[in-house]
């Protein structure tokens, strides 16, 4: 499937591309376009809008992008679950909300400095969520054997 969201990616346009290919659509294509080309690249590609303003996809509420996707597309893995609080609050300012998130923001705001292409970023960040997911992995598995 097509994917489309605002250009100049960071936290939630990183971790949703991350999240869309490991577990909903593992051949996804992205594209990143201005915020008012969005809707023409719906309509002409049939692209899924997402993290983009009126989307289903988008914000809602006290809910970012990356909780959307998880709660239309029914992940219940509850590493998921812990990551998204994280990215949650590194992508809605509530830094305080989630010991990790200042870390996560720091990081995506390094890399979208370091690398300003859009592909390439994602490209280079992915390996921090799978890091991140791993590591909310372990935190579950540890806080289960208690």
């Amino acid at each position: 499937m097509k994917w489309v969201t605002r250009a100049h990616v960071h936290v939630d346009r990183v971790a949703c591309p991350w999240l869309i290919t490991r577990f909903v659509d593992s051949d996804a294509e992205f594209f990143f376009v201005a915020t008012s080309e969005v809707e023409a690249v719906v309509k002409r590609d049939g692209a899924i809008p997402f993290d983009a303003p009126g989307v289903e996809l988008g914000h809602h509420g006290d809910q970012c992008s990356f909780d959307a996707i998880i709660g239309k597309y029914g992940l219940k893995d509850k590493a998921l679950q812990r990551m998204a609080k994280i990215i949650n609050a590194a992508d809605t300012d509530r830094l305080d909300a989630d010991p990790i998130a200042t870390g996560l923001e720091a990081i995506a705001s390094g890399y979208r400095v370091r690398y300003p292409n859009d592909i390439e970023n994602l490209s280079q960040q992915f390996e921090v969520y799978d890091a991140l997911y791993t590591w909310c992995r372990l935190e579950i598995a540890q806080s289960e054997e208690r």
